[in-house]
């Protein structure tokens, strides 16, 4: 079965969807994204690259920290660019809202413990007076 033949019948691979929808930069990224069972569509577990995604079906993804809920609105046979890759899909509100709170309490953390940073180039030349080593 080609590519344009199940795509006709509104049906696609689920990971070059998500290399389409650009959830990853490569397919392969997204193959082991799905064999570490990263990926559930309507539910279940996701292992197999090869497994068929349709129009309205719901994905969970997470990558990293992210985790998305979305729901697939259209499919795509090659990748294009990042705004034709966000009208595929439709992010439901509930995870919006997590993922924002989650950055919000990531850049609190970051905040609070300014040591995990790298220091600027200014700080860096006062830590280095302070230390009496040459700068």
């Amino acid at each position: 079965m080609s590519q344009t033949d199940s795509s006709s019948r509104g049906e696609q691979r689920v990971d070059t969807w998500l290399w389409a929808a650009r959830f990853f930069k490569t397919r392969s990224l997204a193959v082991t994204a799905l064999s570490q069972g990263k990926i559930r569509i309507n539910g279940q577990d996701c292992r197999k690259p090869a497994k068929v995604l349709r129009v309205g079906d719901q994905l969970d993804i997470e990558r990293d920290e992210a985790h998305w809920v979305i729901e697939v609105r259209g499919l795509a046979r090659q990748r294009g660019p990042a705004s034709v890759a966000q009208t595929l899909y439709s992010e439901t509100a509930e995870s919006q809202q997590a993922r924002q709170i989650a950055a919000a309490q990531r850049q609190q953390t970051r905040e609070l413990n300014p040591t995990l940073h790298k220091p600027d180039p200014h700080t860096r030349a006062l830590l280095r007076a302070l230390r009496g080593k040459p700068a």
